[in-house]
Parts: structure tokens; C-alpha cells; sequence
């Protein structure tokens, strides 16, 4: 099983919870660059908060990773837009040399002295549009799969930026990121394909239990257009 080259993480960031311009409600989606070396510990890098608790942050969503070249992509099809920068779209860390097209749900890397695994793909939110001070950002990057992805810590540690993020491990029937966002985006996928990607070696439960749910619909809705 061939893994991923390592890759540098140019970039370590952390947010505190602000009410920022353009933005009703209060956010950490702005982050800022941390004293290194950064802590990891079990819900994320020491020092970062989540305005909503629910919806970020916590041991499925701890570290949130966004690569570079994502915001290459976001430039070229948006260039009005703001803060399209390292940090500026709410990630934790910056690489350029991966993305969803190689990284696989459940793969586990190591990075300085954490040990980290890929446990599910980020959902973009409206606070991408409030963010970028245009609309459409946040459903662009939904239809192509640039919103990174979420890592949970399996051992906590140290790293600091300049670190390199290797990939130690792959499970076996690994899927990868990108085809499990094409696969989700389909109106009727198969049962068969959405039993594969419930079944996801490493996925959060939580995942899981969405996707079954809308196998239970599919099957009880067979005629529906």
C-alpha cells in the first residue's frame, strides 16, 4: 500500500471568539498564527475557540486542515473576494502537496509529536460568504470539494509550523475524501454505494448515522423524483 509523500504544514492557526464585519453573530473563523510550539491535545490546539460548539471543534472535529491549494482555486474563481489567505477560512493547518484527492477517510499521520487521523470532511457554512464578503464562496466550495477536512487526535503533542505532516498509516478499504464528496453530492446515489461510504473505515458515527438515514429514505421513497 503506497502512502502519501510527506508534506510541510506552512502554517499552525489559532481563533478566539469575535463579532467581526459582516457577521451577525459571534465567530473564530478568523485565526491568528500561535506561540509555537502548539499544544494538541484531544479537542484541538490549545487557545482555539468555537462560537458554536456543536458545529466545530471537539474530538471528531479537533483539527481543522485546509490545503493551499484550495485557496489558489477560490482566487481564481472569486477574485473580489477577502481573506482568502492562510488562516483566513477557519483552518488549523496549511499544506500544499495534498488534497482530498489523496487523502483518504481514517488515513493517521504524525506530526511533530500528536498523532492524527482523518475523520471526516468539513461542511462549509454561510460564515465563508460573511467572511470573503461575497456570495456564493461558501456553495462553490461545497459543489467542489474544497472545504478541507477534519482530523481527530489519537495521541496528543507539539508541533510547530515548518513541521512536516507524514502519513503513517492507510486502513484497509479506505475511501478517499474526494469520492466520498462526489458520491454524497449525487441526487440518488445507490445503496450500495452509500452503504460503502457509512461503512468507512475511521468515519465519525456521527457520518455514519446521516448517511444510513438517508439510505432509510431512499429505500421508503423509491418513486420520489
Amino acid at each position: 500500500m503506497e502512502l502519501i509523500a510527506p508534506v510541510i504544514v506552512s502554517g499552525i492557526f489559532t481563533g478566539r471568539v469575535g463579532r467581526r464585519p459582516g457577521e451577525s453573530r459571534g465567530s473564530a473563523i478568523a485565526k491568528d498564527v500561535p506561540a509555537c510550539p502548539a499544544r494538541i491535545g484531544s479537542d484541538g490546539l490549545e487557545g482555539d475557540e468555537h462560537a458554536d460548539p456543536r458545529a466545530h471543534g471537539g474530538p471528531e472535529k479537533a483539527v481543522h486542515l485546509f490545503p493551499l491549494e484550495h485557496y489558489d482555486a477560490l482566487a481564481q474563481a472569486f477574485p473580489e473576494a477577502r481573506n482568502l489567505h492562510p488562516g483566513g477560512l477557519g483552518e488549523n493547518l496549511s499544506t500544499r502537496g495534498i488534497t482530498e484527492e489523496a487523502a483518504c477517510i481514517g488515513d493517521i499521520f504524525s506530526l511533530g509529536t500528536a498523532r492524527l487521523q482523518i475523520a471526516q470532511p468539513r461542511t462549509p457554512c454561510w460564515k465563508i460568504d460573511a467572511r470573503c464578503g461575497v456570495e456564493g464562496v461558501a456553495a462553490h466550495v461545497a459543489e467542489h470539494g474544497l472545504a478541507g477536512w477534519y482530523l481527530r487526535v489519537l495521541a496528543a503533542g507539539e508541533c510547530s509550523a515548518g513541521d512536516a505532516l507524514t502519513h503513517v498509516e492507510r486502513l484497509p478499504g479506505a475511501i478517499s475524501l474526494a469520492r466520498f464528496n462526489r458520491s454524497l453530492r449525487e441526487a440518488r446515489p445507490s445503496l450500495q454505494l452509500l452503504d460503502l461510504l457509512a461503512s468507512a473505515p475511521g468515519l465519525t458515527p456521527d457520518w455514519g448515522r446521516k448517511i444510513r438515514s438517508r439510505m432509510e429514505w431512499l429505500l421508503n421513497n423509491k418513486d420520489a423524483v
